[in-house]
Parts: structure tokens; sequence; C-alpha cells
């Protein structure tokens, strides 16, 4: 994926996204011992980074497409990110969601038209409901993380946060199914001087840093993490380009990310969802190794259950 393919699809999806704000924080540099530009795609429309692949592979339909709806499954916000994108661009969006999806995600999907279809939380589940409104709608299946037009979509948030800040010597971003550090990646091998890119996952769902160790794609026995939007693991488009472009990846504790997530809300006065906290906590865990840089942090979403809270 050439860099032209990425200003294309920055130019095609400029007018219907945010170009979010870097924030910074003197404390959290402190407490970080480096140099931290927080990206903050939390600020994005519909509240996560997702709502940039979802327009842009939206955008990249045939009318005749475009006409018959597209269909999703996700846990949450690429559901929210697809019904937003379609509704803007006027096109029907199914999605399924596992039964567990929490209900501020799903209230989100039906404020932004998507219909909700629900199946039970599985892979398999999820792919089978699908495929089955495929079937039926004539819908065009539009993958969460695993797709160019998505991916090229979400290397855009790493681009602007380059154009505001070319000097960075890394950017931190989570991995779940590897849509967005893959076009991080590439947008840093494209528009960067040398930054690299550290992936960061949870313990419980460590299949990006197996598979950087096996060479061969890993599954997760179990998901059970408050990071709801690192539960998936990663496809096979997503994979080859972090075998590539990506350093390393920092795993972390459930209790660390709480308290990454605990000090963004505190010092930065900012809502973060937990999966959002892990790249903070990745550098957290191993800060001694990049102090006095400067880091990038893609803050990725918003969208917290604020009756169900980690602290």
């Amino acid at each position: 994926m050439t860099a032209r393919a990425l200003l294309d699809t920055h130019l095609r999806i400029k007018p219907y996204i945010h170009n979010t704000p870097v924030l910074t924080s003197t404390l959290l540099n402190e407490i970080a011992e480096t140099e931290l530009y927080f990206k903050c795609e939390n600020f994005q429309k519909m509240g996560a980074f997702k709502m940039r692949g979802a327009t842009n592979a939206i955008l990249q339909l045939t009318d005749a497409q475009k006409e018959k709806g597209v269909v999703t499954h996700s846990s949450g916000n690429f559901a929210q990110a697809l019904s937003l994108a379609a509704k803007q661009l006027g096109v029907k969006a199914y999605i399924v969601m596992p039964s567990t999806a929490p209900q501020v995600k799903k209230d989100g999907v039906k404020t932004y038209g998507g219909e909700i279809i629900e199946c039970p939380p599985t892979q398999q589940d999820r792919e089978a409901t699908a495929l089955a409104i495929q079937k039926e709608k004539g819908a065009t299946f539009l993958h969460p993380y695993n797709m160019k037009n998505v991916i090229l979509g979400q290397g855009t948030a790493a681009m602007e946060l380059l154009e505001d800040h070319p000097n960075l010597d890394y950017i931190f971003a989570p991995v779940g199914g590897g849509g967005l550090i893959a076009g991080t990646a590439l947008a840093a091998s494209h528009f960067s001087k040398g930054c690299e890119v550290v992936g960061t996952e949870p313990f419980e769902v460590d299949d990006a840093y197996r598979a950087l160790q096996s060479g061969k794609l890993e599954t997760n026995p179990t998901t059970n993490t408050i990071a709801d939007g690192l539960k998936m693991a990663l496809g096979d488009q997503t994979f080859p380009i972090i075998q590539q472009h990506v350093s390393k990846i920092i795993r972390v504790t459930e209790a660390e990310i709480i308290e990454a997530m605990r000090l963004i809300w505190e010092r930065m006065k900012i809502i973060i969802e937990p999966s959002c906290a892990v790249p903070f906590a990745g550098l957290l865990k191993e800060k001694s190794t990049y102090a006095n840089k400067k880091i990038g942090i893609i803050l990725t979403g918003g969208n917290v259950d604020l009756t169900n809270l980690p602290f």
C-alpha cells in the first residue's frame, strides 16, 4: 500500500471526519520520563478512529453496491463507525453484534441508524450471521479491520499526527485485529524519518505478540480482558504489514491497563475507553527504554459504559 494510496484516502475521507487534536500533558511527561503527544481519536466522530476506515470503505463501493447496503460484525466501535458513515452517505447498514457488546455501543449504533442483529459472542457466530445477511440482502460485507480500504483509512490518523509532529521517534498503538497498527505502520514508513511503531496488547489476548514470534497467525483461547475493543485476532491482511513494519509488541496486565486509564482520566481530564489506555500502559511498563524520546500515542476511542467503570 503506497504513500499515494494513503494520500488519496486522506483526501477522500477528509470531508466526513474530524482532524482530531493532539494533546500534551507536562505531568504525564514527567511520569513517563519522555515527551508525549496524544492523538485524540476519542474526539473523532462517533468517538473512535474507526470512522476513518469505515468511511473510506463505503466511499470505494460502486453505486450498485451502495444501493444494497453494507454489513459488518463488530463488538462496538466499528459497528458505530459503519452506521454513522453509512448514514452520512445514504447507505443502509446491517450490524452484527455479539450479545455481550457494551450497551453504550449498541445504543450508539441505533442512534446512528444501523440495524442491529445480535448473535452469540463467538467469532464463528459473528461470521455466520454476517454471511447470512449478505446472502439475504445482497449487502456488501465490510470487514472491521482485515481489509485494504479499512487499513488505509485507519492509517490517516498517524498521517495527521506526523504532519503536526514530524520528528517523533516512536508511535505507540494498541493491537486488536491490527487495522489501526497496520495503517499506522504504513503511514510511519511512508511519511516519517525513521519513526518506529510499537504495538501494545493485553496479556489476555496476546495473539499478535505470539504471531511475531512464531511467524504465523495465532488465536486467543480466551478473551478475558477489560479492553473490549482488542478481543479479535490479527487477519491475513494486517499480519504481514505488522511483521514488516512494527518493531515490537509490549504486553500489559489488566491492572496496568486500568491504572493507565485512570491516569489519563485524572490528569488530562478526557474520557478514554480501556482499549485506548493500552499503549500508555505499555509505555509506562518499559519507560526506561523510551526515556527522553518523542513519542506519539494514538488514543483510539472514548466510548465508555459509564455505569461500568473499572475504578
